[in-house]
């Protein structure tokens, strides 16, 4: 046999490549010319065995040889349940040269959210945020990219990623324009399926041309066979070789390979054999072929393939219960086979003196060859290794999970605990895959309900659907007693909520309250249904329901959560309803303690929810506490960043800082909150009430800097139109949506939605004017055609401003009844309107109540100060109105 043939298959898999080779060069050229370059990401797909991991071995060649930093990753076809599993590998170069304070000063804030992640540092107490991890991760390579330019990252294999890793990488890779660093990446399409294909379709969307590779021609199959085999292959053999294996490269320099090894002439009257050669290298006859090198190197395969990663020839004996000069002898004879052999020095992936399979083909052939039954108990044993080496329950779930299931109660107490370790570092699908095993032992019956529950928690933030099922199923059987039943009867109601099912929400907390007697459970419940029926946007309100709250509210002191809970129900309802804001804050103040949130009531604590104390601020948004609602936001979008909650949580908090910038005037601050909050709230989902939060007040923020053209645009690409949702938006949509039709000159169409919100308001006796402003757009839009209703409109206003009684609210009125009058009336509504709207803290509507009483009274003072208030607001288009008016009050000569 000759001896250069592993010099060339080196290469083989990298013919007809050229343009994917050229592309890399020019790429890693690129990154080293510039270090304020952007980042380039370059994604190739293909079939098994087409080239992607030469091509990925020729970049690391290409970008070492430039003098850049190289780190690689890969996933594994028996390792997708293991969490982070591939972006740790990715970082083990930059994690093991850092001490742990160089870690923590490179991540700074983010250390605690994605050093649990990555193993640097134990997760704290509460569960983890999977958005607030992920972008945690992307954080920290960006900063380690940085520091380690220039930087290649090659990720082979990611159709076999772990689903936090894809997260990540998806996240990462569509943020690379100010990063420079070059990412590489390889999958094949047809073999992701569900999340994991959504989540490379947005990789390869990032990329600006993906390659997909494709199979070698015939021509390149004789030139590979002759630069292999000789010039003496005749062409016959070289089309049957292309014929045998489809033109894959991999296939062909492994049957080129088993030519050599049996030294079979490369010419027509041996073509015929080549289709059994290709047989035994592959598939069934890579397994026969592992057969004939004995039962010790078949344990070995076997125990290999079932460990995937961190191969070791100790370990292996261990788990194939070999001893260690039969592991070793097995080793060389699998590495002599060309099955196993040792990584390339300087990937990072493992250890020095490992092994690994060849090729994933390899590694799927051989652990795919091991009997069901062993192969579980082999897991088994597996797990046991895992444990014993103290490395804890979540990094043996990945083989407890695949233990044949037998009523085995330690086992179920294994897998609870590894999914408490997945939810401590956010990843809760790790976490759902551990409960949903542990349910197939199954459980013994006192412990059935609660993994049903804690399978429930897990899911709540990703699958409220699932999560409905699961406690649904806990809450029927017996296990769940006391304040576990309770929690568990609120997260069902949560995730009925999160699945846009408020009505049966209410049911569900309704119906265990009446089973419970007096005392903290069922007040918690009472409290918890009257924050589902009062966040409820239903055409109707349960009759009595206000009188209710308001009874049980006057029986709490504050004394515990729950009478709190009930005390700021009841000013959000009283709120909503326009009755006196000196009560409503009178009543919201009594369920602080100290002028704080309680313990236990915080933005970040579990127990209630984020929902009420969103309501807390509301309350105090809408009755001119705004000092007080500021307060709150400012404190719930810091909770939240610190603690890493980057979903959801984070997109709300976001959006109501934005509410309190618009209440404020501060337009210019809210638009980017809002922006921001619409940004985070893409990756959580549309249609959800945060989202219609953060569009509602972008739109009317737009609205109030005069961006018209801009408000309607984010109206078309948000979807800002009915059906409205189930749940109540602060300020009413039906209202902002009006006051958008008729600024954009839809004037037919903007009075039939206010008309709507006019009715809506009415069924749910939501009078507070400032929440549901439909009236005074109603009546400014009705002056012309209807004077007398809209008169009517503008008195109903202030009515309910009066009773309502803040100076913004009855300054706002005063405004709307200005705008239907003339002469000296309009003078002196506009003067009274400026003077209460003065004493508000809503800076946007002082400004244009003075350029409005500017204009009634052709007074230039009062146009330049409502200018200057204007101006500082960001109202661009109250400006430019003040302007023009004060250039025909001032004459030529001012201007």
């Amino acid at each position: 046999m000759t001896e250069v043939r592993p010099r060339v298959a080196a290469p083989a898999s990298l013919w007809e490549r050229d343009e994917e080779v050229a592309a890399v060069a020019r790429a890693v050229d690129a990154l080293c010319a510039d270090r304020a370059s952007g980042g380039t990401l370059l994604v190739f797909r293909g079939d098994a065995g087409f080239g992607k991991t030469a091509l990925l071995a020729e970049t690391r060649r290409i970008a070492e040889s430039r003098g850049c930093a190289v780190w690689s990753a890969r996933g594994g076809e028996t390792l997708r349940s293991v969490p982070f599993n591939v972006v740790r590998q990715l970082l083990q170069p930059a994690l093991v040269s850092m001490l742990p304070e160089e870690a923590r000063e490179y991540l700074g804030d983010w250390y605690g959210i994605a050093g649990p992640a990555l193993g640097i540092t134990d997760p704290g107490e509460r569960q983890a945020d999977p958005q607030g991890v992920c972008d945690g991760l992307v954080v920290a390579v960006r900063r380690l990219a940085r520091r380690d330019w220039p930087l290649v990252l090659l990720l082979d294999d990611v159709h076999w990623a772990d689903q936090e890793t894809l997260r990540w990488l998806a996240a990462f890779t569509e943020r690379l324009d100010e990063l420079p660093v070059l990412v590489v990446v390889a999958y094949r399409a047809d073999d992701a399926t569900g999340a994991s294909a959504r989540h490379l379709a947005a990789v390869a969307a990032a990329a600006s041309a993906p390659a997909t590779l494709s199979a070698l021609t015939p021509d390149a199959t004789a030139g590979l066979t002759r630069a292999t085999l000789g010039p003496e292959a005749d062409n016959p053999f070289c089309r049957e070789v292309w014929a045998v294996t489809g033109g894959n490269p991999y296939e062909t320099v492994e049957l080129l390979a088993k030519v050599q090894d049996s030294d079979l002439r490369p010419v027509e009257s041996h073509a015929a054999e080549l289709r059994a050669l290709n047989r035994a290298a592959r598939g069934g006859g890579l397994v026969a072929r592992l057969e004939q090198l004995g039962i010790h190197a078949t344990k070995f395969a076997w125990a290999a393939a079932i460990l995937g990663t961190g191969i070791t020839v100790d370990m292996v004996a261990r788990l194939a219960t070999l001893d260690r000069q039969d592991a070793a002898l097995s080793a060389e004879l699998l590495r002599d086979a060309r099955i196993l052999t040792e990584p390339e020095s300087g990937t990072g992936r493992t250890a020095d003196g490992d092994l690994e399979f060849v090729h994933p083909l390899i590694a799927t052939a051989v652990y795919k060859s091991i009997p069901d039954a062993l192969r579980r108990a082999m897991h088994g044993i597996a797990a046991q290794l895992v444990t014993d080496s103290g490395l804890g329950a979540a990094a043996a779930s990945r083989h407890l999970v695949e233990v044949h299931p037998d009523d085995d109660e330690e086992l179920v107490g294994q897998l609870r605990e590894a999914a408490r370790e997945h939810l401590a570092v956010g990843a809760p699908d790790a976490a759902r895959h551990c409960l949903e095993r542990a349910l197939a032992e199954p459980p013994a019956p006192e412990s059935h309900a609660r993994v049903l529950y804690e399978l429930g928690c897990a899911t709540l933030l990703t699958a409220p659907a699932r999560t409905i099922a699961h406690l649904r199923a806990a809450l029927g059987m017996p296990g769940l007693d006391g304040g576990a039943r309770v929690d568990a009867v609120f997260r069902l109601s949560q995730a009925l909520l999160h699945n846009n099912q408020l009505e049966e929400a209410v049911r569900t907390v309704e119906t265990e309250a009446a089973r419970l007697p007096e005392g903290p459970a069922r007040l918690r419940l009472q409290a918890v249904q009257y924050m589902w029926e009062g966040i409820h946007a239903g055409e109707t309100a349960a009759p009595g329901r206000s009188a209710r709250l308001a009874g049980l509210a006057r029986t709490c002191a504050g004394r515990d959560n729950a009478e709190r809970a009930l005390l700021i129900l009841r000013g959000f309802d009283a709120m909503t309803h326009g009755e006196s804001a000196e009560e409503v804050a009178e009543v919201c103040d009594r369920a602080l303690v100290n002028g704080r949130l309680a313990p236990g009531l915080g933005w970040t604590d579990t127990e209630w929810g984020l929902e009420l104390l969103m309501m807390l601020a509301s309350a105090y948004v809408y009755t001119d506490r705004l000092d007080r609602a500021e307060a709150l936001f400012t404190e719930a979008l810091r909770a939240y960043e610190t603690a890493g909650w980057s979903g959801g949580h984070l997109a709300l908090a976001h959006a109501y800082v934005g509410l309190g910038h618009r209440r404020r005037g501060r337009l210019r601050e809210a638009e980017a909150s809002l922006r921001e909050s619409l940004r985070l709230a893409e990756r959580v989902g549309r249609g959800l009430p945060l989202y219609w939060s953060a569009t509602c007040n972008l739109v009317d923020t737009l609205l109030a800097r005069g961006h018209v053209d801009e408000a309607w645009a984010v109206a078309e690409q948000y979807d800002f139109a009915p059906p409205y949702p189930t749940t109540i938006v602060l300020p009413d949509p039906r209202s902002v949506r009006g006051r958008l039709l008729l600024a954009v000159g839809r004037t037919e169409d903007g009075v039939d939605e206010l008309e709507g919100a006019e009715k809506a308001a009415a069924a749910r006796g939501h009078h507070n004017p400032v929440v549901a402003p439909w009236a005074v757009d109603l009546a400014r839009a009705l002056a012309a055609e209807d004077p007398g209703r809209a008169a009517r409109l503008a008195s109903g206003a202030r009515r309910r401003a009066e009773r309502l009684g803040t100076d913004t609210a009855i300054g706002e009125a005063l405004r709307c009844a200005a705008a239907l009058e003339t002469g000296r009336r309009a003078v002196r509504l506009t003067a009274q309107a400026a003077a209460y709207l003065e004493s508000s803290p809503c800076r946007y509507e002082h400004a244009a109540a003075r350029v409005e009483y500017g204009i009634a009274a052709r007074s230039a003072a009062e146009l330049e100060r409502g200018l200057d208030l204007a101006r500082a607001c960001g109202a661009d288009g109250l400006a430019a109105q003040a302007e023009g008016m004060l250039a025909s009050v001032a004459g030529p000569a001012r201007t």
